[in-house]
Parts: C-alpha cells; structure tokens; sequence
C-alpha cells in the first residue's frame, strides 16, 4: 500500500484531502528526507493503522533506516513530551520547576539524523498532538537551524492533512 492506495480510498466528500495529499508528496521545499520523516512521523501521531501503515510503505523507499527510526523515534518521544509539558502548561506553572524525570535520550541524539530534521518531525507531531509550548519550542529550534517559515509551515501543512485523513479514514471504517 501506498499513499495513492491511501488517496483512493477516500470518499468523495474527503476530495480535498486526496488533493492535498497529492499536492504535499510532491513538495520541493523540504528535503526529500524531511518531507518524507515528516510523513512518517505525522502518520503514526494520528494513530490510525492504516494510515500509518501506508504512509510508511512508500516512506521506506525515501528514508535511509536511520531516517526512518528517527522519524518514528520523534513520534514516540514527542507522544509522551507532549502530554507532559502540555500537563505543565494546563497547571499554570506550578510544576516548572519540578524535574521531569523521563527518559528522553532520542531527542539529544536526533536519533542518528541531523539534528534539524529530527526538530521538524518533533513540530509535526506536536502540532498533531495539540502541545502549544512543544510547536512553539521546536519551531524556534528549526528556524535558529536554517530552516525557513515555509518550510516550517510545510510540515504543519504535512500534519494537519495526515490528520484530517486519518479522521476521515475511520469515518469511512466505521460507518462501512
């Protein structure tokens, strides 16, 4: 499977979502690396099976295997960042100060990728995840980095197409 099977599974009423899809995989803004870790990572923040299963069918034929952990290392690393500092957010403060105590050893290594592309798969999926400090923090890293606000603004576009897509693709499983 891949992100046409993907495409063509969609319904009618989810149009712009194929479009959008088509449109995002042909990007030349981003690296072919970080537009494809971008999909990856995006892919597996919404959660939905088939969708990650399709996406990460063609992402293997863009993504060296370093790249392709990496992207699924973000993801994970940036699932449990963002419940964490989103929590520090909602409490208004009172736990700054406190350690976080978590293991989060990937993001120092950028999981054997430059550091940049690790920090754009990290906002993709913290965009997805709703995590404001983890988007704005991240967007700040990549842009210190070289990366411009169309780029940036590239893997945002990545992820909230993934997102819709996913939630389409379960409407369309559940409804049958």
């Amino acid at each position: 499977m891949t992100i046409a099977t993907l495409r063509s599974a969609l319904p009618e009423w989810a149009k712009d979502l194929s479009l959008n899809l088509s449109t995002l995989t042909r990007s030349t803004t981003l690296t072919e690396q970080q537009q494809w870790g971008t999909f990856l990572a995006a892919a597996a923040a919404t959660r939905n099976e088939s969708v990650l299963v399709q996406v990460a069918e063609e992402a293997r034929e863009h993504l060296s295997e370093a790249a392709y952990d990496a992207a699924l290392g973000a993801a994970s690393i940036m699932a449990m960042n963002n419940v964490v500092y989103r929590a520090r957010h909602f409490l208004g403060g009172a736990y700054d100060n406190e350690r976080m105590g978590l293991r989060m050893n990937i993001i120092g290594s950028s999981g054997g990728v430059d550091k940049v592309d690790f920090e754009l798969w990290s906002l993709a999926v913290s965009t997805i995840n709703g995590c404001e400090k983890c988007v704005a923090s991240h967007e700040a890293t990549v842009r210190a980095e070289g990366l411009s606000a169309e780029q940036v603004w590239e893997s945002v576009r990545i992820a909230g197409t993934l997102a819709g897509v996913a939630q389409a693709v379960e409407a369309v499983e559940a409804l049958g």
